[in-house]
């Protein structure tokens, strides 16, 4: 009994920490990364409207 407690329990708790941090709202959120002020798809669709010459001085 005691030994199926011994294993039960560190795993249970270990499960609630990752639940806990699973549901964290800036897990997403790196502050050392710059923040972007376009998202991607419209700084692309930005730079094919441009032209295929865009970049030949």
């Amino acid at each position: 009994m005691i030994d199926k407690f011994t294993v039960f329990l560190p795993h249970l708790l270990l499960a609630i920490a990752i639940w806990r941090l699973l549901k964290r709202d800036d897990l997403d959120d790196d502050p050392s990364l710059p923040k972007r002020r376009a998202p991607f798809r419209q700084s692309r669709v930005h730079d094919a409207a441009a032209g295929p010459d865009r970049g030949n001085a």
